[in-house]
């Protein structure tokens, strides 16, 4: 009755409603009932002004919301929880940036914004868990797992004395975990990152620009190692438009794709322009910018590229996880798989295998395994003793199931060839770089609230601290040019600008995008 009366516009009885439902002690025990209670509470204190009562009742919500979420054991109801509550936090960060609160939005934009992707790896409570406390980690995983199953069926009994003792036992359970191993815990519970901190991690000589959507508007974050800022972006068909550019980027030597760049700058770019003090650019995107080649936007003259080193991350928050991690090995070899037979000679690469044994001669004590012998057994067992990891193969996206999204290498006795997203949770690796020089890497499917679930995260989670990887399918021939380069550039300069000048070079012999604008760096530079 009281929905009805606020969509209906009688917002006074609505109000009374709503009230009176806050007062009653079932609807606090009913979180699927009280996180729309507080919002729609929380509308109605906007519609009437009250801006302090409003935000009191949106944090309320998603403090509702997220204690819910953590009572959920199953992988499909933490992913159907997210979808319908992305909401509560626009409502949210809406108001805070009305306000220019820009650091309080930033947080809960990074908070928000972890939601789909936490909630799709949670469930994998068997994935291999790193360093010294490995077995007292997995043993606290495990307990969790069975404490929240425990939480789930106690709830529906009357006994508060169980539910409360359950309830505290995961909360025990998950600070122990943070305290053991912060980045694990991050799979299964949401950390609220300190925007200061954040910028902690910032190096002086680059920008950090994290754009996010409510739904209604998208607004850009410009953060410094000292300063923060948001703007309100005037967007027209943004989405459209990245589409279209996706679209036509791999139709050459057509020029259809110009008008996308040049419109995607103004809307995103040229705003925070006058901000970007630096030549270094961290992109942390939202929804369909995780597929955005932002290197390739243009101001009708010039792409990003040509100015800018550019890196990405998932998320901001990732920064302090890679920052923090300790060398674990000190060597410098590099692994590098080229050209899988795959028992076809339709799926042969032939510049793939010339790509492999270029790199072998730029990359000290490197060891190359082509054919028969790049197989995925090899990189699930040996993978951790190497520092950098080269993938010279083809790669498959599976927007159904991300985490099937595959890389084709070699079968053996052991192995059908298939190193599937999922299986990155089960390896332990050392690596400062990894790189997949195969087709649609760098795409996974983007769930609501945020973040890109596919082979990206699942690198960055299984020890590579940097993957550069590709966002359409890649030419052969002009991949292994760029690739040889970036390698060449690594001896002098940063991943992020040996990448930039690797991608200069291959346009300076092939002009259009497709060639040489796929490739993008994700982590640290």
């Amino acid at each position: 009755l009281s929905k009805s009366l606020y969509e209906t516009g009688n917002i006074r009885e609505a109000r009374e409603g709503y009230d009176q439902l806050l007062g009653h002690p079932q609807i606090a025990e009913s979180g699927g009932i009280y996180w729309i209670v507080l919002l729609d509470r929380a509308r109605i204190a906007l519609r009437e002004g009250d801006k302090s009562a409003a935000e009191d009742l949106l944090k309320k919500a998603i403090d509702v919301i997220e204690k819910q979420r953590s009572s959920i054991t199953t992988e499909a109801g933490r992913i159907g929880f997210v979808g319908d509550k992305q909401t509560v936090y626009a409502e949210l960060i809406d108001l805070l940036l009305s306000e220019n609160r820009y650091p309080d939005a930033f947080a809960y934009v990074e908070r928000a914004k972890a939601r789909a992707l936490v909630d799709l790896l949670a469930s994998q409570k068997n994935f291999k868990t790193q360093g010294s406390e490995a077995n007292l980690i997995k043993t606290d995983l495990n307990q969790l797992a069975s404490a929240e199953n425990e939480l789930t069926v106690v709830s529906n009994i009357e006994d508060k004395e169980t539910q409360n003792k359950t309830r505290s036992v995961v909360i025990k359970l998950k600070k122990e975990l943070q305290e053991k191993a912060p980045e694990t815990a991050s799979l299964v519970m949401v950390q609220v990152p300190a925007t200061a901190e954040i910028q902690s991690k910032l190096h002086p000589d680059e920008t950090l620009l994290e754009y996010y959507t409510t739904g209604k508007s998208w607004y850009v974050f410009i953060l410094t190692p000292a300063t923060i800022t948001a703007k309100k972006l005037v967007t027209n068909d943004l989405v459209k438009d990245i589409h279209d550019l996706r679209r036509t980027i791999t139709v050459h030597p057509s020029s259809s794709y110009k008008p996308y760049t040049e419109a995607l700058y103004r809307q995103l770019f040229a705003p925070v322009a006058p901000l970007v003090k630096t030549q270094k650019i961290i992109i942390v995107g939202h929804g369909p910018m995780h597929y955005l080649p932002f290197g390739v936007l243009s101001d009708g003259k010039e792409y990003l590229i040509e100015h800018y080193s550019i890196r990405t991350l998932p998320s901001a928050s990732v920064l302090g996880f890679l920052q923090s991690r300790t060398k674990k090995s000190t060597t410098r070899r590099a692994l590098i798989l080229g050209n899988p037979d795959l028992g076809n000679p339709k799926y042969d690469l032939m510049f793939a295998q010339d790509e492999a044994l270029a790199i072998e001669k730029i990359v000290p004590d490197a060891k190359v395994l082509l054919r028969s012998e790049a197989t995925a057994d090899y990189l699930m067992h040996y993978g951790s003793q190497y520092s950098m990891i080269h993938l010279a193969a083809h790669g498959t996206f599976n927007l159904d199931e991300p985490l099937a999204s595959a890389l084709l290498l070699a079968p053996d006795k052991n192995h059908n060839g298939l190193l599937r997203a999922s299986d990155l949770y089960h390896l332990s690796l050392n690596a400062e770089l990894v790189t997949l020089s195969a087709c649609e890497t760098a795409l996974g499917k983007v769930a609501k609230g945020d973040d890109v679930v596919g082979f990206t995260r699942g690198f960055l989670y299984a020890g590579a601290n940097s993957l550069v990887s590709s966002l359409w399918q890649v030419d052969d021939r002009a991949t292994r040019d760029l690739m040889i380069s970036f390698y060449s550039n690594l001896k002098d300069v940063s991943k992020d600008e040996a990448l930039r000048q690797a991608q200069i070079s291959v346009k300076k012999q092939n002009p259009h995008p497709y060639f040489w604008a796929a490739f993008v760096l994700t982590g640290n530079r």
